[in-house]
């Protein structure tokens, strides 16, 4: 799968920058942008086309979801890669590991995203959130609050239900909860989770909530968007799995709600450093962060941006203030842990 994805990506670079050349335009010209993004290209389309309207500046768009690091880099300094657009810490902070990004000081970007949502030496920044939530079952849960160390009380043995251990949402998770209560600790509360399942971790965050309306399980974790995702699609059947649960905004004893991030950073040999960066800023403009925030049901970065709806809907998100970056340093430590506890098997 990873394969055939990096070869649509490659498809895709040479239709887009295939074009550019035979225009003799250079992907270098000033009215140009080209991103690399790990995004459907549907999902940030709308942005993309203000940002032109706005600018007058063409942008391309290549979308490969596995392999973007590894494709940057093998680029070396011939890449025609800007801007990088992606979700989740740990890709964000493969990227800058991987050495394919190059720092911004930017008084715009650092003025609106608090720091505990971007790198510290500015290498990638966050511009919209999404917290890793519970879905409980209308039906059956009446609580309306909850913390993420009780996922782990007896009290739900047998009642919950995750996806994989070692998915990048939920390893994320799991590096929270290292980095709030330690290692040790971590572990005791994964083996109480994987204690409590109703079943081996399987499938993605909706079909969590598919298993609390069949009744395999009352409580479930799983992200913000999804929800909405589900609510106001078109798949009948999957209204049906949005409509049997109740959202909760845990939080972590002492601290706030998990989040993780859907973030930018500028690539290292970006050919239009200017305009990237011109896009970078303007992606914190009240503008974009709506267009940006609604077209992917997540929360704005920037405050006092209007949220989505349906994200607005399960109440007031007070984030967990310990920084992204933080975070991302117990990614390797928690997947360990995942395998240590057969959290999977």
């Amino acid at each position: 799968m990873a394969t055939n994805t990096f070869a649509r990506g490659l498809l895709l670079g040479a239709a887009a920058f295939g074009a550019l050349a035979g225009s003799g335009v250079s992907a270098s010209a000033e009215e140009v942008l080209n991103i690399y993004t790990t995004r459907e290209p549907g999902l940030i389309k709308p942005v993309l086309d203000e940002f032109t309207k706005e600018t007058g500046v063409k942008v391309n768009t290549i979308f490969i979801n596995n392999g973007l690091e590894e494709r940057i880099r093998t680029e070396g300094e011939n890449s025609p890669a800007d801007v990088i657009i992606t979700v989740d810490i740990g890709r964000l902070a493969a990227a800058k590991d991987y050495g394919v990004t190059q720092a911004v000081k930017s008084e715009a970007l650092e003025k609106v995203i608090p720091a505990a949502f971007r790198d510290p030496e500015g290498h990638w920044f966050g511009i919209a959130l999404r917290g890793r939530v519970v879905y409980a079952s209308k039906e059956r849960v009446k609580q309306d609050k909850i913390s993420y160390e009780e996922l782990a009380d007896p009290k739900w043995k047998g009642k919950v239900c995750i996806r994989s251990g070692q998915h990048l949402y939920n390893i994320s998770l799991i590096a929270a909860m290292i980095a709030h209560k330690g290692e040790a600790k971590a572990e005791e509360w994964l083996k109480g989770v994987k204690a409590n399942l109703a079943k081996k971790p399987s499938g993605g965050d909706r079909e969590q909530a598919k298993d609390i309306l069949a009744g395999v399980c009352d409580i479930a974790v799983g992200n913000t968007y999804y929800v909405s995702l589900m609510l106001n699609g078109k798949d009948a059947e999957q209204k049906k799995w949005g409509e049997a649960i109740n959202v909760i905004l845990p939080t972590f004893e002492g601290g706030g709600t998990h989040v993780n991030v859907s973030g930018l950073a500028l690539a290292k040999h970006a050919p239009n450093k200017a305009n990237a960066q011109k896009f970078m800023e303007y992606m914190v403009s009240d503008e974009s962060q709506r267009i940006h925030a609604d077209a992917n049901s997540e929360y704005p970065v920037k405050a006092g941006i209007k949220i989505h709806p349906t994200i607005a809907s399960f109440g007031e998100l007070k984030a967990d203030t310990i920084p992204i970056a933080e975070i991302a340093k117990h990614r390797k430590k928690a997947s360990e842990l995942v395998d240590k506890v057969g959290f999977d098997q």
